[in-house]
């Protein structure tokens, strides 16, 4: 806590629990140590990034006072999380009876011949608490050092078995894909061959139907011709006799 004459400040840094993308807001708490009204302005060097609520007030004597500095959500985090933004806290005496209305600029001007109080506040980012790690069952009181150390050992030696066979698998997959596809190729192929050799066992037997219906044909006409010759024959015999 920083003791002034007029004010007390608690505390006397903006800490802010910074993450990318959230708005995330800081208090102060101004105490006024005299018997006096007291009338306080909070500026800041950085007015586009941060919201103070409220900027301006009146204490009453022995009274305290909540100022809530909220910091606009950020796209990018600075180097090592050092801010360089500040915040200027001005507090002066007025009158009994004051009110926020009465504050003006010119009450905290210097060269009128006011007494103005001035307490720099820096602007401190911390980094969010990590969640804790899982802890393994060996790790647990009452267990040896060097059965944890084994125990590591065989779990490592299972991973890089799990990682080699897993890569091996990897490298061997593309292979198996190449000799499966060159199988449907050569199946498909010998099939499609097979179709045509059908077809073309079927064409032939229909031509052989063919000519040999054709030749029943001819042999039946020549068997009908001769017997119509041999009934003409038989018949001009008859009449010669």
């Amino acid at each position: 806590m920083n003791t002034a004459e007029l004010l007390s400040i608690d505390p006397h840094e903006l800490k802010f629990v910074f993450e990318l993308k959230k708005q995330i807001s800081s208090s102060l708490q101004l105490s006024n140590n005299t018997d006096n009204y007291v009338a306080f302005k909070v500026k800041t060097t950085n007015p586009k990034k941060y919201c103070v609520r409220p900027n301006t007030g009146i204490i009453l004597p022995r009274s305290t006072c909540d100022v809530m500095v909220t910091m606009q959500a950020q796209k990018e985090a600075p180097p090592d999380l050092v801010c360089k933004d500040k915040f200027l806290l001005q507090s002066v005496k007025t009158h009994d009876g004051a009110t926020t209305k009465d504050i003006s600029a010119e009450m905290f001007n210097k060269e009128l011949g006011h007494v103005v109080e001035e307490s720099k506040l820096k602007v401190v980012y911390v980094a969010p608490p990590q969640p804790p790690s899982p802890v393994a069952e060996g790790s647990e009181e009452g267990s040896s050092p060097r059965g944890s150390v084994s125990e590591n050992v065989n779990v490592n030696g299972a991973d890089s078995t799990t990682v080699a066979r897993a890569f091996t698998e990897r490298h061997e997959a593309p292979e198996k894909s190449a000799e499966a596809k060159a199988l449907i190729s050569r199946l498909t192929e010998e099939k499609n061959n097979a179709i045509q050799q059908n077809n073309k066992l079927h064409q032939e037997l229909d031509l052989l139907r063919r000519e040999s219906n054709k030749k029943r044909g001819g042999v039946s006409m020549i068997f009908v011709i001769l017997i119509g010759l041999l009934g003409i024959i038989m018949g001009y015999l008859m009449k010669k006799t």
